[in-house]
C-alpha cells in the first residue's frame, strides 16, 4: 500500500491496454481541466455531454465552461436520474439525440454522472455510428472506484441487470473528488461497498486501513482521495490482465451475484442502491464462504461489523420490505441469480473468500447448497 495523499496535486493511474489504454486523473477540482485534456486528446473533435437531471444542476455548467474554455462545441442530454434509464427506451433517447446533435465518428460523447449515466452513455457511444469515443467523468463514489473504469458498458434487461451491452473503453476517466460533497450520505456510503471490496478480493492492508481511516474517507481530504486512487489502482491492474472477463477480472463481481439478484428482486428501484446490494452480497459470500470451510467465523463477523459501522445493509433483513417481491422466496432469487452474466452451462460462478485479501472463482457450488443456504439466511 502507499501513503495516503498529502497533497491537492492530481493523481494519475494508466490503466495499460496497449492502443486502448488511458489515464485516470483523481483529484479535487480537476473537472476544470476537462477541456484542456479533451483538446489535447482529440483535437478539433465536438463533445456531447450526456448527463441526468440531478447531476446536471451541479455540475454541467461547470463541465460546459471547461469544454467551452478550450474552444469545444458542446451539446447536452439530460435523462432521469436512476436505474430506470438503463433501459432500452434510455438508450434510444441517448442515441436518438446524439445523432440529432449531430455527433460523428470523431467526436465524443462525454458521461457526466454515476454509474448509471456512465454504463448508459458508454453504450451509446460505443453503438453510435459503429463507435464513437467516449470520456467518463463519474460523479458518485460508486463510479469513480469501479464503473467507470474498465470499458463495462450496457444497460438493464426486466430479466435482469447488465444483460445488454458491450465492452467499449474510455479514451479518459476525469475523477474529481470535490463533486462527491453534493452526494447524500446514503449515496457515499452505497460507493463505499465497492472500495471495500478491493480490500477483500485482493488487499487485506487496504482492508486494514479502510477499518481505521473510514471516518476521514467520509469526511473528504487526502483519505478519500488515497481510497479511490487505491481502489483505481487494483481494478486497473486486474483490466489490463483481462480485459474481457475471461479469467481474473471475475473476481471484480465479488457480492455481485447475490446482489444483482436482491436489485432485479426490488424492481431496480431505490428500496435498493447497487452498492447496499453488493454490501449485503458480500456478507452472504463471506457466509457461504465460511459454510464452506474456506474462511472462520471471526472473519465473516469482522467484514460484516466494517460495513454496518459505516451504515450499510448487511443481512437480508435489512432491505426495506425484504419479504416482498420474491425476496424472502429463495427459489426465487435463485432464479433471478440464474439469469447472471457469469453462468456457464448453467452452471453459477460464486466469488468466495479464502481470506481477507484473498478471493477466488468457483464454478463447483452446487445449486442445491445454495438454495438451502438461502433458505436458511431468510428465515433468519
Amino acid at each position: 500500500m502507499t501513503a495516503p495523499l498529502t497533497n491537492s496535486r492530481p493523481v494519475t493511474v494508466a490503466v495499460s491496454l496497449g492502443a486502448r489504454s488511458y489515464d485516470i486523473v483523481i483529484g479535487r477540482d480537476v473537472l476544470s481541466s476537462l477541456g484542456a485534456r479533451i483538446a489535447a486528446l482529440r483535437p478539433g473533435a465536438r463533445a456531447a455531454i450526456v448527463t441526468d437531471r440531478t447531476v446536471a444542476g451541479h455540475w454541467l455548467a461547470a463541465a460546459e465552461a471547461s469544454l467551452g474554455t478550450a474552444g469545444i462545441a458542446t451539446s447536452r442530454i439530460v435523462v432521469g436520474e436512476g436505474e430506470g434509464s438503463k433501459s432500452y427506451q434510455g438508450l434510444a433517447t441517448v442515441c436518438e439525440g446524439l445523432i440529432a446533435a449531430r455527433i460523428e465518428r470523431n467526436d465524443l460523447v462525454v458521461a457526466l454522472g454515476g454509474g448509471v449515466v456512465g454504463d448508459l452513455a458508454g453504450f451509446a457511444a460505443s453503438v453510435l455510428r459503429r463507435g464513437v469515443d467516449f470520456v467518463q467523468v463519474p460523479t458518485s463514489l460508486l463510479a469513480q472506484v469501479d464503473s467507470s473504469v474498465g470499458g463495462k458498458t450496457g444497460i438493464n434487461s426486466p430479466q435482469g441487470k447488465n444483460l445488454v451491452g458491450a465492452f467499449h473503453q474510455p479514451v479518459l476517466v476525469i475523477a474529481d473528488t470535490a463533486v462527491l460533497d453534493t452526494l447524500s450520505p446514503r449515496q457515499f456510503r452505497a460507493g463505499y461497498a465497492e472500495v471495500a471490496k478491493y480490500g477483500l478480493l485482493g488487499d487485506a492492508g487496504f482492508f486494514g486501513w479502510l477499518e481505521a481511516n473510514a471516518p476521514e474517507i467520509f469526511a473528504g481530504g487526502g483519505a478519500r482521495e488515497h481510497a479511490v486512487a487505491t481502489s483505481c489502482r487494483a481494478k486497473a491492474a486486474i483490466v489490463a490482465r483481462d480485459e474481457r472477463e475471461t479469467g481474473e477480472r471475475a473476481l471484480l463481481n465479488l457480492g455481485h451475484t447475490f446482489g444483482h439478484a436482491l436489485e432485479a428482486a426490488t424492481g431496480f428501484s431505490d428500496r435498493l442502491y447497487h452498492g447496499e446490494g453488493v454490501a449485503v452480497g458480500m456478507v452472504l459470500a463471506a457466509e457461504l464462504s465460511a459454510e464452506l470451510n474456506l474462511i472462520g467465523t471471526g472473519e465473516v463477523e469482522r467484514i460484516a461489523r466494517h460495513l454496518a459501522t459505516v451504515g450499510l445493509p448487511t443481512h437480508l433483513q435489512d432491505i426495506a420490505g425484504f419479504r416482498q417481491e420474491g425476496l424472502a422466496d429463495a427459489d426465487r432469487l435463485m432464479e433471478l441469480m440464474a439469469q447472471d452474466k457469469k453462468v456457464k452451462r448453467g452452471r453459477l460462478t460464486f466469488i468466495v473468500l479464502e481470506a481477507i485479501g484473498r478471493a477466488a472463482i468457483r464454478s463447483d457450488i452446487e445449486p442445491a447448497v445454495v438454495r438451502d443456504f438461502l433458505a436458511r439466511k431468510l428465515a433468519g
